[in-house]
């Protein structure tokens, strides 16, 4: 009882109705500090943490969100590992809780928790049943066509925990769907159809493309029949952020190979005559499609100013869309490095591409330090921190050791500098051993 009540202590920190920078979670977030009367003690990471859970069972939106905002940040500072091993389940029920009842804001927040979620336990069981809870309450959630943020923030949330999730196509190909609904909505007879913003469509088609490049041709093509026209279709809307996610989408297709598959199979039939004919007209078809995507990212590639659009926002299209005639017509995909830390992350084809950049979109200012520690993210890129080598070294000797090894002033490391000052002076001894003998030898060459 004295535990409950002081953790309702603690919860009170986050529940105030100031709105200035005091109340703020990256008040809470520095800080990390428990006020009682004149008393400050100092809380560990886990007990901040255990805060923000609890505050998560609290009335108050404003007091969830600011408990769901510090979350969001100490899952992006550190890989919360020992908590996600305790509390994966709480965390991940409290927020589909918030799903379920929360604002806009909250349901923006707790999605993005859940992803982080899914991030940090990486695949296997916990990842999978964060999936399975999470697809229902998400799907509902997508069908209210609200604000921007929060659908962008559900459809990254689902890419995200499929992407760890996901065991088998079937699961992602039925998340892609769910995304695909958002902009291509089943009509019925209570159900009006919504023009999606461009915001929403860059985000669907972000998301969409994310999952598309773990599928490796195993698509059911009667599902997708109608994207690539869609797709292309995208390319000459007015704005930037949709044009460039379509183009890369396409880009994505053609790398995998699956453009047959996007744009319909043919049908089989009895009558081989018949078939041929099928075959025929659908093999025009396609390359009617690759005609027409090639005339138009060609023509987004030397696009001139206009639109209202700001310089640097029309420079980033020119620089993607030439990346992609470049692709499209010689086969070259864009080779990208990103600095991690000391390290350089690279990438060669369109599908690292968009998994890269959809993941520095979603972690944002923890991409760093995910990319240094996750150990899924090292799996998924190939990447291997210089750090990381060093441990793997480091490992086979004690933590006392290191620091006698590393210290100037250590046993070891006098010892080390001493052998090195040994062979130095061997090396000199040799070297006028080897001098003097030349020159007795060439003195004996000047004897007559």
């Amino acid at each position: 009882m004295g535990k409950r009540n002081s953790q309702r202590k603690n919860v009170a920190m986050l529940d105030s109705d100031d709105d200035d920078s005091a109340s703020t979670s990256s008040s809470v977030r520095s800080d990390l500090m428990l006020v009682s009367g004149a008393e400050e003690v100092q809380l560990d990471k886990d007990s901040v943490l255990d805060q923000c859970v609890d505050a998560l069972y609290e009335k108050r939106g404003s007091t969830r969100e600011k408990a769901l905002s510090t979350i969001i940040e100490s899952f992006n500072s550190n890989l919360q590992h020992e908590f996600v091993e305790k509390k994966s389940v709480t965390l991940l029920h409290q927020c589909l809780n918030s799903i379920k009842r929360g604002s806009a804001k909250e349901i923006s927040l707790a999605s993005h928790a859940i992803g982080l979620l899914a991030l940090t336990t990486g695949p296997g069981d916990k990842a999978k049943e964060i999936l399975e809870e999470s697809v229902p309450l998400i799907s509902q959630a997508l069908k209210s066509r609200s604000e921007t943020s929060k659908i962008s923030s559900l459809l990254e949330c689902l890419a995200v925990i499929t992407f760890i999730g996901g065991n088998e196509p079937e699961e992602t190909e039925n998340s892609m769907q769910m995304m695909w609904q958002v902009v291509h909505p089943k009509l019925g007879s209570n159900v009006v159809a919504t023009k999606p913003s461009p915001a929403i469509i860059t985000a669907v088609v972000s998301a969409w493309s994310f999952l598309l490049t773990t599928m490796d041709g195993s698509l059911d093509p009667k599902n997708w029949q109608e994207s690539i026209s869609y797709f292309s279709s995208l390319l000459d809307k007015d704005d930037r952020s949709v044009r460039i996610a379509a183009g890369e989408t396409l880009a994505l297709i053609f790398e995998i190979g699956n453009l047959e598959k996007f744009s319909g199979e043919a049908k089989g039939s009895s009558d081989s005559s018949s078939h041929e004919e099928n075959n025929s007209r659908e093999f025009v078809h396609i390359q009617g499609l690759r005609g027409k995507i090639l005339n138009q990212v060609r023509n987004l590639a030397m696009e001139a100013g206009g639109k209202g659009s700001a310089k640097k926002d029309l420079n980033s299209q020119r620089n993607s869309f030439r990346e992609i005639l470049e692709f499209l017509e010689y086969g070259n995909s864009p080779v990208t490095s990103v600095k991690i830390g000391g390290d350089s992350l690279n990438t060669t084809t369109w599908c690292q591409l968009i998994q890269l950049n959809f993941l520095k979109r979603f972690l944002g200012g923890g991409f760093v330090k995910h990319m240094q520690d996750n150990e899924f993210l090292h799996d998924v890129f190939g990447f291997t921190p210089k750090r990381k080598q060093l441990l793997g070294l480091e490992n086979r000797i004690s933590s006392t050791e290191k620091r006698l090894y590393k210290s100037p002033n250590s046993v070891v490391n006098k010892a080390r500098t001493q052998s090195l000052n040994k062979q130095r002076m061997l090396s000199q001894v040799v070297f006028s051993e080897q001098r003097n003998s030349c020159f007795l030898i060439f003195l004996l060459f000047l004897l007559p």
